[in-house]
């Protein structure tokens, strides 16, 4: 791939992202906040293991790819949206 395709799709993928920790669990992801009502979030670790309530899902057999985000994350990245961590917003 040249050079500049590869500079243009890391800036694609990653600009922006911000890590965000989970005020319940301490369990931090990457978020980005395209819009108020879009919100891109990249899992650095394996959500399974790592958050509580999937962890609880997964026992229950639910595949990790079926669930949405935690509720305690998404509130936790809604306080930090009014804090003003994302700049685009």
């Amino acid at each position: 791939m040249h050079p500049d395709t590869l500079a243009d799709r890391e800036e694609f993928l990653t600009a922006g992202l911000v890590p965000v920790a989970c005020r319940s669990c301490a369990t931090t992801v990457l978020v980005k906040k395209n819009s108020p009502e879009h919100t891109s979030i990249q899992w650095t670790t394996d959500a399974s293991r790592s958050c509580p309530v999937f962890a609880e899902k997964v026992a229950q057999g639910v595949h990790p790819a079926l669930l949405d985000t935690c509720d305690r994350l998404r509130e936790s990245i809604a306080e930090a949206a009014r804090e003003g961590v994302f700049a685009h917003e």
